[in-house]
């Protein structure tokens, strides 16, 4: 079974690969055959899926995601923060990913959001 911090490790480097079977690679190591990632802008099933989602934000960005924070994690929960830069380093967007691991250590859900919350009223 994969650790946390590899599984963390290999999903934040696939977001910074631009090959498709390097990046499908990392994927297959860290996240659930049918895993489900969903943001504000997609919502894709299995390791293709985001593959193929993670190289067409790439490609039409020209931009890679850091991870920011190191994973908090409890009941195979995770919480972390990232943020994508452009090819000059400008920050671009920034966010935190929720993650459900599977049993295998795997993710099995991805929930991620742009941004901070807006302060109460």
């Amino acid at each position: 079974m994969p650790t946390l911090t590899h599984v963390i490790s290999d999903y934040g480097a696939a977001w910074q690969e631009h090959d498709d079977a390097a990046r499908l690679a990392l994927l297959i190591r860290c996240f659930a055959v049918d895993g489900r990632y969903v943001d504000p802008t997609a919502d894709v099933s299995g390791r293709d899926a985001l593959s193929k989602h993670i190289g067409e934000v790439l490609d039409s960005s020209k931009g890679r995601v850091e991870l920011t924070s190191k994973p908090v994690s409890h009941h195979n929960v995770v919480h972390f923060t990232w943020h994508m830069i452009d090819a000059d380093g400008a920050e671009m967007v920034a966010g935190h990913d929720f993650i459900q691991l599977g049993e295998d250590g795997k993710i099995a859900s991805l929930s991620g959001f742009f941004g901070d919350p807006q302060p109460l009223g």
